[in-house]
Parts: structure tokens; sequence; C-alpha cells
């Protein structure tokens, strides 16, 4: 199991230093490393308590998890953000493409409360052969109790009393109106650890309760984070410390060439998902204070033939990521008997292509002196992904202090939030209710008909 970073195209040497970092400047920050470093090492019982989740017994939610695929053949995961996104891309990532047809139990998420996608999954599941797995470390989430309250109507229709044995919660085992109605109504509760983030909680059991039900080997992912865990405890200089290494080179990126826009572009869509999830870890981490930079998704090969063009040519305000998957499970070769005229793609494989794709579209990239580092890793696994998420919740939590900002809260979502609650009626707010209509003004519109 094997992860590489190589951030040769982001080094002056390669692209210049217009663009591109000089070695000092890396070097530079040995001191603050150091002093920084000391000092995660002393918070990881408080606001780096997503350092402990590798280190679980999982014992218990294997067990449960193995009784709930046994017992149901769909398996609905009600949440949304830090709340869905992880559980998501462990299921892409680590599971067929074809696991919905194929295989059971079958997996869906409502999230979004988009009448359209809520309707399609009850069109698709068996009420009485479904678990729901409601996800809220708050228990209060609009868009999660909204559709909870739904399918809750549905189960009770449906099921009669035995509607309690169709549903889990995961939530705060110390607050929350989930806890209250799981304690009141002998529902399933497992616990969001209270120092952990909901974008840091892939590795709780918001993320490894959902993979274990799907047959992921969550013992393995998180002895991929173990790993990652490790190196980053131990190393302290700046080259040596991969989270400390993506996180001061995206910071010079950004605050010295001006580098508002960080690009993630996996050459794998199995870890198209991935990069929905670092998105929100990212923004909603760094986004602060007026600081952090734009996460932007694309796709290997997809992207090449819709963005390149704007990242080589626009504005020169990108930072990219690729992560490109060096083995692959299956692969399929072009025949020897194809027209002359493509007969150059013969005895080549798809994944071969690929990966001339992802040269040839670095190499583009160097010439337009666009910073450009490299992932690589020797398999989708689920070591391998479980080293690729510690790597990234430790580099988003130490760029906090290159920011000084503190990564991890969220103010500017919960403002919108609390509007969002004064307009639904909720009792205690309604002077956020006349904020609202001070704020909001549809002054200037247009109308088609």
């Amino acid at each position: 199991m094997v992860i590489r970073i190589d951030y040769t195209n982001v080094m002056a040497e390669t692209i210049g230093e217009r663009d591109g970092i000089l070695r000092e400047e890396l070097l530079s920050f040995r001191h603050f490393v150091i002093e920084t470093h000391a000092r995660i090492q002393k918070e990881k019982e408080r606001k780096f308590y997503f350092a402990k989740l590798p280190y679980q017994d999982t014992q218990e939610i294997k067990e449960f998890a193995k009784e709930i695929s046994e017992r149901f053949d769909y398996f609905v995961l009600i949440g949304i953000g830090g709340s869905s996104l992880g559980a998501q891309m462990l299921f892409e990532s680590l599971k067929s493409i074809n696991h919905n047809i194929y295989d059971r139990p079958k997996f869906f998420i409502m999230d979004n409360v988009d009448p359209d996608k809520f309707s399609s999954i009850l069109e698709i599941i068996d009420i009485e052969k479904t678990c729901f797995n409601v996800v809220s470390k708050s228990g209060s989430t609009v868009e999660t109790i909204a559709n909870f309250a739904i399918v809750l109507d549905i189960l009770k229709k449906r099921l009669g009393e035995r509607w309690n044995e169709h549903l889990v919660f995961t939530t705060d085992p110390e607050k929350g109106f989930l806890k209250r109605f799981g304690e009141e109504n002998n529902i399933k509760i497992l616990h969001v650890p209270p120092k952990v983030g909901g974008r840091f909680s892939v590795l709780s059991p918001v993320g490894i309760f959902p993979a274990a039900v799907l047959g992921i080997d969550i013992d393995q992912l998180l002895e991929g984070a173990k790993k990652m865990d490790l190196v980053c405890s131990i190393e302290e200089h700046v080259e040596h410390n991969p989270a400390y290494l993506i996180a001061i080179t995206h910071y010079i990126a950004n605050m010295r060439r001006g580098k508002t826009i960080s690009v993630m572009m996996p050459y794998s869509e199995k870890l198209s998902s991935f990069v929905d999830w670092y998105r929100q870890l990212w923004a909603e981490s760094l986004g602060k204070d007026g600081l952090g930079q734009t996460p932007v998704k694309a796709l290997g090969t997809v992207d090449q033939h819709s963005q390149i063009q704007l990242y080589r040519d626009g504005l020169r305000d990108k930072i990219i990521t690729f992560i490109q998957v060096e083995r692959r499970a299956e692969d399929f070769k072009i025949p020897d008997e194809i027209p002359e005229d493509i007969h150059y793609l013969s005895g080549h494989t798809l994944h071969e292509i690929l990966n001339k794709e992802l040269l040839g579209t670095k190499a583009a990239l160097i010439k337009s002196k666009v910073p450009n580092i490299t992932i690589s890793m020797d398999k989708i696994s689920p070591y391998n992904i479980g080293m690729l998420i510690y790597l990234y919740e430790m580099a988003t939590g130490f760029s906090g202090y290159l920011y000084k900002i503190n990564p991890f809260d969220q103010p500017a979502v919960e403002e919108g939030k609390n509007f969002t609650y004064a307009l639904m009626g909720r009792e205690g707010y309604s002077q956020k209710l006349e904020e609202f209509e001070e704020l909001y003004k549809e002054k200037y519109k247009i109308e088609i008909q």
C-alpha cells in the first residue's frame, strides 16, 4: 500500500518564480512547523480529536452492521454535508460502480430536500426491507429532520408498531432531538464524538457504520489512517510531513502567488466523490475572515475537454492537485485489428491511455506555468483511502494555523441556518425574521412568459 506526493511542478525551478515556490520559501517555515507540530500533538484531545478516530474499537459497529446487512435489502442514509459526503465517498470509492444493480443492501442517500430526488428513492426501495440511518450531530439539521419526518410517517403507516426497528440514529451522545427521540422510542443510537465536527467525522460511526453495512473493510480503512497519523506525528520537517507539505504549498500559492482556486482532479471515476468530500473540508474549514481558497472539482480525462482551456489560458489563479491510480482491478486492451487511421492506439490499454492523458495534461500545464501536484496511489483500497482521508484532514487542520483562523467552526453556515429557522417559523427566531425582511429585497427582476 503506497501513496506518493510529487510536488515538482509547484516549485520555481520547474515553472518559474512568478507562479512557483522557491525551496527556501518552504524551508523558511521550519520553525513555524516545529512549534505548530507540538501544538497539534497537545490538541489531539480537543480540537484535533479526529486524530483519535483511527484508534477506536470497531467490534460493536461491525457486529451491528452485519446484523443490518443481513436483515435489510436497502440501506438509506438521511443526512447532508459532513453527515453524508464521507459515507458517499467511501461507497463510491470502495464498492463497485454497479453495486446497486447486482449487490445488496442497495445504498441510497437522502441529502437534499429536493422532492424529485426524495420520490425517486421511494420509488426504488421496499419500505418493509429498508433500514434508514438518520445522521445529524446536532440532531436538528433542517434538511435531515424534514426528510426524516416524512420517512417516519411512512414507516408508521406501513409497519405499525415495528416502525422503530427500521431506524438507526447517528448523533451527539449527550443532546439534541435525535438523541431524545431515539431514547424515547427504543431506536438504536450510534454516537458522534462531541469533539469531532461533521466534516471531520468520516472515520467516526458517521462514515464507518454505513461502510461496514456495505461490506467495506473498516479496519483496513482505519489502519491506513493510523499509518498517516504515525507519519504526520513523527515527521516535523516540512518536506517529510505530507500533510504539512500540502498545507504550506497551498498557503504560499494562495497568499504569495495569488492562487485563490484549488482544483482537485482525480483520474479515476471512483474517486470523483472524494473531491466532493474534500470541497466541504477545505471550503468550510478555511474560508474565513476574507481568506481561503475556493476548491473546484474536476475529473480526468473528462474535464480535459471542458476545463483545461481555462486552467491553462485563463486567469493564473489556480493550483491543481491530480490523483493518479497506478493499478486497476480490471483493464481492457485495444485490439490490433482496427482501422489504419487509429492504429496508433493498437495494443494500448484504457488504463495506459488514462495515465498518458494525465502526463500530457501535466506537461501542458508546466508549459503554461500552472502549479500542480500529483498524489499517486498504487491502487484504490480501504487502506489507501484511509491514508488519503487523514492526510487531508491533518493538512486542513494545520492550514488553520497558517491562516490564523479556527478551521473547526463554520459561523457563516450557521447564519444561513438561523435565517432558515426564522423563515420556517421556529420559535425564538422572530428577530432573525425581522433582520431577513430588512436585508432581502426583490427590487430588480425580469419575467419572461
